[in-house]
């Protein structure tokens, strides 16, 4: 669900003028950026599969606690960098809207503590067994973002180039769209 994280990170720009739609894009990403560390030590894993069949052993970086923490981290890293509480505050939301989406798609396997201490049950609707609908989700949720995005950034014509930031994300949107139709099961 990539496409819908960044989305929600776009749509968002008009909420933030003053930052720059990367740290948005990067936002709701936080707890996979984390995530790729500790697959790379071993800590959590992942089995590339169709669109939404991953197996994803992240018990870690996407425990309700993970989020939390990860999204307190990006609270304080955008307030040092923009001195701006509300941007502040959007960014680390942002960052832990990953979870409840998540709780929606991935299959049985969120935590609420990190590592799954306590042996809680795992959690997941499961909606990834719905890859078409998700995937049309996404789609239109990019879609709606890359509007709202257009719609500001014409009306706030910051400068003469006020196009390139919508187009780029346009380009990168319809990139990681037709990337998860060419990953969909048969």
């Amino acid at each position: 669900m990539f496409l819908g994280h960044f989305a929600l990170g776009v749509a968002a720009k008009p909420a933030a003028p003053a930052l720059p739609v990367g740290a948005l894009l990067i936002a709701p990403q936080a707890m996979d950026l984390v995530f790729l560390p500790l697959v790379a030590v071993g800590a959590e894993g992942i089995e590339q599969g169709d669109y939404g069949q991953d197996g994803i052993d992240a018990l870690y970086s996407h425990s309700i606690v993970g989020a939390l923490l990860i999204s307190v981290a990006v609270y304080l890293l955008a307030k040092a960098v923009w001195k701006s509480t509300n941007g502040a505050w959007l960014l680390a939301l942002l960052s832990f809207s990953h979870w409840p989406i998540d709780l929606l798609v991935h299959h049985r396997d969120l935590s609420i503590l990190p590592g799954n201490a306590g042996d809680f049950s795992l959690m997941g609707f499961g909606l990834w067994d719905y890859p078409r609908a998700i995937l049309t989700i996404e789609i239109v949720l990019a879609v709606a973002a890359t509007v709202v995005y257009w719609g500001w950034a014409r009306r706030a014509r910051l400068s003469n180039r006020w196009y390139l930031g919508p187009s780029i994300v346009t380009v990168l949107f319809a990139a990681l769209a037709l990337s998860d139709l060419g990953r969909l099961p048969a």
